[in-house]
């Protein structure tokens, strides 16, 4: 069986090297961000965000579990004010849209907020760079903002971008993604 993580760990690595700049736009316990802040080692930076106290307490524990270099800023915002908080261009964007796994869920992301975060991300882009967005569909927010996402990559210009999106499709409540690459 395909498994979806390590398909989304592979594109990553494709464009994401050493040295480079990297966004967890959803930070939740900090997997993706220690995952990004390996890959980019001491010479890189990581960017996160989240709006939960409880997830930047995880990530944080998560980091120095891991072993990562202190190359990360932990941020405790909404991923849509990425742009008040990166500097420059972005190799590498993830986004894990849903909730804080272990959490209440009553806490999810919000697809107002996230498609304004997705268009900063592809406004950050750098040359040969990625941003991946796991959707999880099986909540009424989720669906919605599933189809939202991918109502709004569908309309991005061919000639600049490459999007594709990854789904198992005998489980239309299971989680997928999709990948925006720059041409």
């Amino acid at each position: 069986m395909v498994d979806l993580l390590d398909l989304q760990k592979s594109f990553i690595l494709a464009h994401l090297k050493p040295g480079d700049t990297a966004v967890d736009y959803t930070m939740g316990n900090g997997h993706d961000t220690a995952f990004l802040s390996q890959t980019v080692g001491e010479t890189g930076k990581v960017y996160a965000f989240d709006v939960q106290t409880n997830a930047i307490n995880s990530s944080r524990k998560t980091l120095e579990k891991e072993g990562c270099p202190h190359n990360y800023t932990l941020i405790h915002a909404s991923h849509h004010r990425v742009k008040e908080f990166v500097p420059g261009k972005v190799k590498a964007g993830m986004f894990n849209l849903g909730y804080l796994p272990g959490s209440d869920k009553k806490i999810t992301t919000m697809h107002e907020t996230t498609l304004l975060a997705i268009d900063a991300a592809i406004e950050l882009m750098d040359s040969d760079a990625i941003v991946l967005i796991a959707v999880y569909p099986g909540h009424a927010e989720g669906e919605l903002e599933g189809r939202l996402v991918h109502e709004r990559l569908e309309k991005l210009d061919r000639r600049l971008y490459t999007v594709a999106c990854f789904k198992m499709v005998n489980s239309p409540t299971s989680p997928f993604f999709c990948i925006i690459e720059g041409r």
